[in-house]
């Protein structure tokens, strides 16, 4: 018996206006595979690129495709062999797949139980639902391609976007001195997040106000902004300094700086950690606003615009 859920989905590349609410066939869960019913599903500005076909060479669409890479919900139906969850369980995910075709923006997904982790319990759903891709982007950049450890100054390049506010509080869970940049109205968001010194980009070169909080140079740059940020503040990265960047996969930077692009890929191991970090208080994740699957277009549409604060999830 072939069964429905509403989703919302593209035909084809292009305008966000391309992207429809409607219904699809659900998908079944095969060998290793979970069905889960998605309560809460993050949307990322890649969730739009991804739309107007801008990343198609990477990661190819079958078409009607379903956008969306978060997810948080509840296991529904195991199918053969897949043994670590049970009906009822709650769980999240960065769902990405080799193509784009069953995403996160509808009732429900079918997902290889290898990707799923149990959620956080002392945070919302929605929150939840909010963390794998930013989460995961952060926890790679920081500790996996890149190596912070306590007593470590990180400067952060888009500290107030959802990576940056994951990296953060992350960087303050080993110990690090974090030093935050965004705009103006973003400095004491910053600052309740765990940031012990910001930065307005705005207000000058941020170079030469990287200097005036930390004379000796910083040992990490974690750059997740456009703009020329990274440009001004390159020289105060230490010789032999770490430079991860998600925005420039090959900046112009000098010899001496161990530099690496990071492209998050899903990790349930780590997705675990930062469920306990979050459980344990450590990790917040504030919930701006939320949507529903009728209103996906105006969501990535306010995304796209780089500049929202905390995170947009949508509620199937």
């Amino acid at each position: 018996m072939r069964l429905f859920m509403k989703a919302s989905y593209f035909e084809e590349f292009g305008e966000l206006d391309n992207i429809q609410a409607g219904t699809l066939e659900r998908p079944e869960p095969g060998e290793g595979e979970v069905l889960v019913r998605i309560k809460a599903a993050g949307v990322n500005p890649v969730d739009a690129a991804v739309a107007r076909g801008m990343l198609n060479e990477v990661i190819p669409a079958e078409f009607p495709a379903i956008p969306g890479w978060d997810m948080a919900g509840v296991v529904e139906e195991c199918g053969y062999a897949a043994r670590r969850f049970e009906e009822g369980d709650e769980v999240y995910a960065y769902a990405r797949r080799p193509t784009v075709q069953q995403g996160t923006f509808a009732e429900y997904i079918c997902i290889p139980e290898s990707y799923l982790a149990k959620r956080p319990q002392q945070i919302s759903m929605e929150a939840s639902g909010g963390i794998p891709l930013v989460g995961l982007t952060a926890y790679q950049s920081l500790f996996q391609f890149g190596n912070l450890k306590k007593g470590d100054t990180l400067l952060i390049l888009g500290g107030s976007g959802g990576v940056g506010t994951m990296a953060i509080q992350l960087a303050k869970t080993v110990g690090a001195k974090v030093i935050g940049v965004a705009s103006d109205n973003n400095q004491d968001y910053m600052v309740e997040l765990g940031a012990d010194e910001t930065i307005d980009y705005s207000a000058g070169d941020v170079g030469e106000a990287v200097k005036e909080v930390a004379p000796d140079e910083v040992d990490f740059i974690f750059h997740c902004s456009r703009g020329n940020s990274l440009e001004q503040s390159i020289g105060t990265l230490k010789s032999g300094g770490q430079l991860i960047s998600i925005t420039n996969s090959d900046p112009e930077i000098p010899e001496d700086i161990n530099f690496q692009y990071v492209f998050v890929e899903p990790n349930a191991k780590q997705l675990k950690h930062i469920q306990q970090l979050a459980d344990e208080g450590k990790v917040q994740v504030p919930v701006s606003k939320t949507y529903d699957l009728d209103e996906v277009e105006t969501a990535l549409q306010e995304i796209e615009s780089l500049y929202t604060r905390g995170k947009t999830v949508i509620t199937p």
